[in-house]
This record gives structure tokens, C-alpha cells and sequence, in this order.
């Protein structure tokens, strides 16, 4: 059974599951809002120091590919692949974000969720609604982070800019607009990994506040 995360909740992923291969959920939506879900994988200085592990639309997997965009999938607005012991010992943290693409703002969404899932099973979730915002455009929403083993931590943060200002939040640089990468290809074969196999009820609960 999946644990419900309130807002600054954190636990050890071996706590939560014994699987290092796993699957990154989040449902975000608001009337007439479009978003970016995006990963900032950041270093011991909580920076992007290294480009190539900011995973968004553009740039949809790690060089190693130990974070992998999936897209929309399983009820899910959109979908990570994260396998923890593939990770590079430089990146001490991975940061998963939403932002309105366009205008809007956090206290417009509806009930969503971060959620992560091993094996098939969801094991836990942090629900989230725009009830708990008001201006900002973005919001930090969870990160697994390494503190002698890896953890994970709801947020649940909002951010007053966009994806771009996040990025410099970050000390990334915004690059000139591109085109859009090729669409992700679906991950290999594991043993371990595995999305999950049905949607969740529509407009599930947000947990209550913290």
C-alpha cells in the first residue's frame, strides 16, 4: 500500500521500496494550462553544474540515461524512468519541477501528485492542490537527494518564475530556442522495472496539509 507524503515529508527509498529502478509519476493540470515537467539532476552545491542533466522536453534522458523522460502514461501527466545506482557520483540530487508554460499560475491547478512506483506497485505519493498556492509559476514538487544513501523528499515548493527563471535559480543558462528533441523511446527490458498498469482515480485526494 502507498504511503501518503504530506509537504516535508522525507524517508530513505530503501525505506519505501528495495527497487533502484523506478518510475516518477506526476499528474498536474488547471483549466486552459499547459506545463513543463522537467528533472534538474544538481551537484554537493545544489547546482546544475553539469547541463546535460537538466532532463526536460528538449533533452529527454541523461547521458548515462539513469534519468529518462517517459511522457504521459498510467494517468500521469508525465512520467520518469530513475534508476538510482546508475546516477554518477557528481550528482548528489534530482529535482523534479512543474511549470506553466504560457499564462497561469499554481493557484489555478486542481488536485495532482507526485508519486513513485517500483516493480508496478506504487509505494508512495504526494498530493498536492492549487489551494496551497497563489502567484508562483512553478513549484518544486520532490527530490530524491543523497545524504549518505538516497532519500526522498516531498516539497511542494512554489517558485515566482517560469522554467526559465528556475533554471538560473539552478545556475543553468537558458539556451536559444530549439527544436524539440525526438520523442523518448521506451525504456529497456529490466527485471525490476516496471510503470505502473492502471490510472489512478481521477481527481485523487490531496493530502491534507502539513
Amino acid at each position: 500500500m502507498a504511503r501518503e507524503f504530506q509537504r516535508g515529508h522525507k524517508a530513505k527509498v530503501s525505506d519505501l521500496t528495495a527497487g533502484t529502478d523506478l518510475y516518477i509519476g506526476v499528474q498536474i493540470s488547471g483549466p486552459g494550462l499547459t506545463f513543463d515537467i522537467s528533472c534538474f539532476g544538481l551537484d554537493a552545491d545544489e547546482r546544475l553544474s553539469d547541463d546535460r542533466y537538466f532532463v526536460f522536453f528538449n533533452q529527454p534522458k541523461s547521458p548515462e540515461e539513469s534519468v529518462q523522460l517517459l511522457g504521459a502514461q498510467a494517468g500521469d501527466t508525465e512520467s520518469f524512468r530513475v534508476t538510482l545506482d546508475r546516477i554518477p557520483a557528481h550528482i548528489h540530487k534530482l529535482s523534479f519541477t512543474a511549470t506553466v508554460d504560457g499564462a497561469g499560475q499554481m493557484s489555478q491547478i486542481g488536485p495532482g501528485y507526485i508519486r513513485i512506483v517500483a516493480g508496478g506497485e506504487e509505494v508512495v505519493r504526494y498530493s498536492f492542490n492549487g489551494s496551497e498556492f497563489s502567484t508562483e509559476r512553478a513549484v518544486m514538487l520532490g527530490d530524491f537527494y543523497l545524504k549518505d544513501v538516497w532519500r526522498f523528499a516531498a516539497v511542494g515548493q512554489g517558485f515566482d518564475g517560469g522554467l526559465e527563471a528556475l533554471l538560473r535559480n539552478f545556475g543553468g543558462e537558458v539556451a536559444e530556442e530549439e527544436a524539440p528533441a525526438p520523442a523518448a523511446q521506451p525504456p529497456a527490458a529490466s527485471s525490476s522495472f516496471a510503470p505502473p498498469a492502471f490510472a489512478p482515480p481521477p481527481g485523487a485526494p490531496a493530502a491534507a496539509q502539513a
